[in-house]
């Protein structure tokens, strides 16, 4: 960056950022709420799916349900760690917290975020039995990948490498579920996986947020946004359409 050329439209035009030195307070404030966005999301995931490992009907399933808690659990460790990096207290900020903590199955909050915590909305409800985390998981999976593709060309660059890092860990998450799936269909399990599908579908959309005009253009000033949130849920929309028709299941929008 030049001297002649400020910061802002150093980001404006595809700069990056390396360190946490002479970062601006409002860059600062944004990037700290997409990284505690997702470490609290991961973490109350994590602690969500934890709760359902002993209901895998096999000892394969339950590895897997295990490894998916860990690399989440690793993620947000990741994410948390440059977190510090700008002055979290990420000992008390990881364990001080009831992060299996979940609303009544009928609530709909919207994309309303708990009081406690940046979780994103659909961490709130609590999974019911194997067959609804295999669906939960399955399309959540399919919705991470989109935002992690955006989130893997922000201007922090640690963070941006970060992001690109768990991508593919967290997209093998998507294909264990996806595995998953195809045998309770075999097992004849479809009616209740519509069930969960019908209930998670509308769950999970709500989770790419509304759109802002005003805010995106500022945080693609930034460098800290490209897509809207409508752009990344239509495609998770089609992404997840897809893997629906091919399990025999439908979407319901």
């Amino acid at each position: 960056m030049t001297d002649a050329m400020t910061l802002d439209s150093y980001l404006a035009a595809g700069g990056v950022l390396t360190n946490p030195t002479n970062v601006p307070p409002r860059y600062r404030a944004e990037l700290m709420k997409l990284m505690a966005t997702f470490v609290d999301s991961e973490l109350a995931g994590a602690a969500g799916f934890a709760d359902v490992i002993n209901q895998g009907p096999g000892i394969k399933e339950r590895i897997a349900a295990a490894k998916i808690v860990l690399e989440k659990t690793d993620h947000a460790d990741r994410v948390l760690k440059i977190m510090g990096e700008f002055g979290a207290d990420t000992d008390r900020y990881a364990t001080h917290h009831p992060w299996t903590a979940r609303l009544d199955r009928k609530a709909d909050i919207g994309a309303t975020r708990s009081e406690h915590d940046m979780r994103l909305a659909v961490f709130n409800y609590p999974i019911s039995g194997w067959t609804d985390a295999v669906v939960m998981n399955l399309l959540m999976s399919l919705a991470v990948a989109e935002q992690l593709a955006e989130f893997s060309t922000v201007s922090y660059q640690p963070l941006a490498e970060a992001f690109r890092q768990i991508a593919p860990i967290e997209a093998h998450h998507g294909e264990l579920a996806l595995e998953g799936a195809v045998k309770l269909v075999e097992n004849g399990e479809s009616q209740d996986m519509q069930d969960a599908v019908d209930y998670w579908w509308p769950r999970v959309a709500v989770s790419f947020g509304r759109d802002d005009p005003k805010r995106f253009e500022h945080l693609r000033s930034l460098g800290l946004r490209h897509s809207t949130n409508a752009a990344l849920r239509e495609r998770w929309a089609r992404s997840a359409d897809k893997a629906l028709n091919r399990l025999g299941l439908k979407s319901p929008s």
